[in-house]
């Protein structure tokens, strides 16, 4: 096993952990810190750590990457945990879930927090909040999404390196990406340590936090356009005919195609769409069934209402949820071999002394 950190501005607290992981080879990559921080990276040199240097920082995302690379070229067949360089991972968790990937046929491993005892507000609301958009996104419960303690076979190192994502919204992509695939994960629970607040993470709220939830609002945003053009359509359509049925159906079409395309490509996509030959039929049989209840719905809101407007936008809401479930778990899910369906599995950690 090899323990990739990778680190921007670290404290003493990197060298201390090198020390720590003495039984283990370690690598760590300086995102581009600085002079500033170079007595840093040489203490956790000289206390066993090969150490790579960035010219500039590049994010997270660039740093592993660059570490996965690195251990595939020197190291391969070597297994890989990744571990954040604060001091936040004691030694007996990056062990546990290292062995859990030595056991495992997992894609990956996850060390999750239980988010008990004294936790920052906007940890856990932050990880809270993403834990329930990629629910809702991918219908796979991750206990903790953000953790950056995560265990890999050798074999996944060229899959890691094929995902896009430079910064914080990496890891979260990598998660996206099994889901979409159907690759196992599992789980092993750790304990949950911040130290000062958890003042020592680089994690910028605003920038950051739109890179991760990009991802995870590209479906709503597509759904939003193909609502916008629908809207007016419809309005144009009935204005110049007098025919709600008509302008429905024309409307949607157009709309429909828009919103296929988009998914196809972007949401659902992956940087690998599915197949015309297998999503466009799903697609046409979703958006008859969605034609039909609109229509109806149109007509039994509007005549309840006395608005179309209201009408509309009760009708789309109603039918917004049902459609991406229907997409994400029918019209755009892939065919791949191995497992038929994502696992996670949680192996507890008892929780000790701090190593």
């Amino acid at each position: 096993m090899i323990v990739l950190i990778p680190a921007f501005q670290p404290d003493a607290r990197l060298a201390t952990l090198v020390e720590r992981l003495d039984r283990h080879r370690v690598l760590v990559v300086d995102d581009g810190s600085g002079p500033a921080y170079a007595a840093m990276f040489e203490a956790a040199r000289r206390a066993g750590a090969e150490v790579i240097h960035l010219s500039h920082n590049r994010g997270k995302g660039f740093a592993l990457k660059t570490g996965f690379a690195h251990i595939g070229a020197h190291y391969p067949g070597v297994d890989v945990v990744c571990a954040d360089s604060d001091g936040q991972h004691r030694v007996e968790d990056i062990e546990a879930v290292a062995a859990r990937v030595r056991t495992s046929p997992a894609a990956m491993v996850l060390g999750v927090r239980r988010f008990t005892g004294r936790v920052p507000a906007r940890s856990r609301f932050g990880n809270a909040a993403t834990r329930i958009a990629f629910r809702l996104i991918t219908g796979l419960a991750v206990t903790d999404t953000q953790t950056g303690l995560r265990g890999y076979p050798a074999r996944t190192l060229p899959w890691l390196n094929r995902v896009p994502g430079d910064r914080f919204e990496y890891e979260l992509k990598l998660l996206l990406r099994a889901a979409a695939e159907h690759l196992p994960i599992e789980e092993v629970d750790i304990a949950t340590v911040y130290l000062d607040g958890n003042s020592s993470s680089h994690f910028r709220p605003v920038i950051d936090s739109a890179r991760i939830y990009g991802p995870l609002l590209a479906f709503a945003g597509s759904s939003l356009l193909a609502f916008a053009v629908d809207a007016l359509l419809l309005a144009a359509l009935v204005t110049a005919t007098g025919d709600l049925t008509a302008s429905a159906i024309g409307a949607r079409m157009v709309s429909a195609t828009l919103n296929y395309t988009v998914n196809r490509a972007g949401v659902f996509g992956g940087g690998h769409a599915v197949p015309h030959r297998q999503s466009a039929p799903r697609y046409i049989a979703l958006a008859l069934a969605m034609l039909t209840a609109n229509i109806a719905l149109l007509h039994v809101l509007s005549a309840v209402t006395g608005s179309l407007v209201v009408s509309k936008i009760l009708t789309e809401v109603t039918l917004f949820l049902t459609g991406f479930a229907v997409q994400r778990a029918f019209v755009f899910r892939r065919r791949r071999p191995g497992p038929p369906g994502t696992r996670i599995t949680t192996e507890q950690q008892p929780v000790g002394t701090r190593g």
